[in-house]
């Protein structure tokens, strides 16, 4: 049986792709760079009358590279893997109790729910 030696057939339906990419980036485009995380981040946040919850898609990063910090008013993310870090700090539309959070993060996308913080205090007049 004889082997047969051809490119593989898609070899020129590949060229062209890269080459009409070049044409349209300056030939600046490395289809095989690991994108990361960075660039494609992105959170929302969402409002009940109880709680805050900020979700977010961070692909390409394992449970342990994040770092979650939160001071009442804002939240800040970190994440790193091995090649890419990353952090965002978030604004809040409300002040949070920071000790009532609650944090999963389950096939990339990241989910902290954080209670509202009461109003205001009550201060007793002497």
């Amino acid at each position: 049986m004889r082997r047969d030696d051809r490119d593989d057939p898609f070899d020129d339906f590949f060229r062209e792709i890269e080459r009409m990419m070049e044409d349209m980036t300056g030939g600046n485009v490395d289809i095989s760079a690991d994108a990361g995380f960075g660039d494609e981040a992105h959170f929302s946040i969402q409002e009940t009358d109880e709680f805050v919850r900020v979700i977010g898609d961070l692909p390409g990063i394992e449970r342990d590279g994040i770092d979650i910090k939160c001071d009442g008013r804002s939240l800040t993310i970190g994440a790193h893997s091995e090649r890419r870090e990353y952090e965002e700090r978030l604004k809040l539309p409300t002040r949070v109790d920071e000790h009532t959070a609650s944090a999963s993060f389950n096939n990339g996308v990241l989910e902290v729910t954080l209670e509202r913080a009461d109003g205001s205090a009550n201060i007793d007049l002497r």
